[in-house]
């Protein structure tokens, strides 16, 4: 009897490594959002994971994937999946790029160091954000994969000239205009916290502190986060708390127009991208006017409450645009299939920012990879699943409405 207990239960080694013990135990992303939750003070995780006003658009932009299906195709030869394609003139192993993010460092002290070490390893596109707490050259002196360099736009322009021209000085290879922050968006998870960047330490972050010592000890003994891009300039470079809402509304410039876009190309000299784009005709538009390539994106929800699904938006826009820009889809995603759907459909690629962020909350750089491999892991799973071997071989015909 004991030799037939011996043939059925195996000792599984244990991982004396808590971080890697932990992931190790995530089945999907929303484990590791849990894993995050968990790790970080309440504040600082709900200014990742939440949204603006009711949250209907940060929801649906998830949920709105399960609107679409896949059409299994049966013995096929899929032993040779070719996942990879091109953005923007550059060659990459899966049809992703990592989105800006702001302020990434309250969730680990390496923040945006870790997410472009990441993205190098596996040869994808890392963006920086403008309010990123790593600076534009410190980026740069880590990365392996192409950079982008999302900018907004200050009512300084001789700021914005600044920054795009050290990004192209840095070997940064596209500039990413955000265009849906005319204004701030409400965030009432931050309202209801007086949540500021960086945090102040009163009696409820302090409560909160104790409770989660790890992050409170990285927090207090690393170097002071500020905006790096424009550290130095007390006035703007956050080394003060800020409420997040009333900085952008000083800080941003709310006359950016079509006209500028030629100010900016000019200026970097580089392709440029826009992301914010909810509506076929401003997709319309950019085509016109040459920009290289569209983002559809709602801000993952964080602006305007209401606005449409990416991923819901991009048949329209593909019909409209069709092969005279490059359209990529941020927002919502969460599994390799999401990713296989949006091609599908006709993006070429697809962006994400909330799932990186739950792997630095959760385990830091190790998190921020185990998030990647669950996204393109699933890309080739999907791919197989369906009968298909080449990524820019799919078409709608594989798509089903639900």
């Amino acid at each position: 009897m004991l030799k037939s207990v011996r043939s059925v239960v195996q000792l599984r080694k244990f991982e004396f490594n808590g971080d890697k013990r932990r992931l190790a135990a995530c089945g999907d992303l929303k484990d590791l959002r849990l894993l995050a939750k968990r790790n970080l003070p309440g504040g600082v995780f709900d200014y990742f994971d939440g949204a603006a006003e009711d949250e209907w658009s940060l929801a649906n932009n998830s949920s709105a994937y399960s609107k679409f299906g896949l059409i299994p195709k049966v013995l096929r030869d899929v032993s040779q999946i070719d996942t990879s394609t091109t953005i923007m003139g550059q060659p990459v192993p899966f049809p992703i790029a990592l989105s800006p993010t702001g302020f990434t460092r309250i969730a680990h002290p390496q923040g945006e160091l870790a997410v472009a070490r990441v993205a190098g390893r596996n040869s994808l596109p890392f963006t920086l954000s403008t309010l990123g707490t790593r600076s534009i050259e410190e980026v740069a002196s880590v990365a392996t994969g192409p950079l982008w360099y999302q900018l907004y736009v200050w009512r300084d322009r001789g700021l914005s000239r600044e920054l795009v021209q050290r990004a192209k000085a840095a070997g940064y290879k596209s500039i990413m205009v955000t265009v849906d922050t005319a204004v701030f968006g409400r965030r009432e998870r931050d309202v209801r916290r007086g949540f500021t960047l960086p945090p102040k330490i009163g009696l409820e972050t302090f409560i909160d502190g104790i409770r989660h010592p790890r992050w409170t000890y990285k927090f207090v003994t690393n170097e002071p986060i500020t905006f790096s891009a424009v550290a130095g300039r007390s006035d703007v470079d956050g080394s003060k708390a800020i409420n997040l809402a009333d900085y952008v509304n000083s800080q941003f410039d709310p006359t950016l127009s079509w006209k500028d876009l030629e100010w900016i190309r000019e200026e970097s000299g580089l392709p440029i991208m826009l992301k914010g784009i909810q509506c076929v005709e401003d997709a319309k538009i950019a085509a016109s006017l040459g920009v290289n390539a569209i983002a559809l994106s709602n801000h993952g929800g964080r602006q305007l409450d209401g606005s449409p699904a990416p991923i819901e938006l991009l048949p329209s826009v593909i019909d409209a645009v069709g092969n005279s820009i490059e359209v990529l889809v941020d927002g919502g995603i969460r599994r390799g299939s999401d990713v296989v759907k949006a091609c599908a459909l006709g993006a070429r690629a697809v962006m994400f920012g909330r799932p990186y962020l739950y792997g630095l909350g959760a385990a830091g750089e190790p998190g921020v990879q185990w998030a990647l491999d669950h996204i393109t892991s699933g890309i080739s799973r999907t791919m197989a699943l369906i009968g298909e071997t080449s990524i820019k071989n799919l078409s709608r015909e594989i798509i089903v409405k639900r």
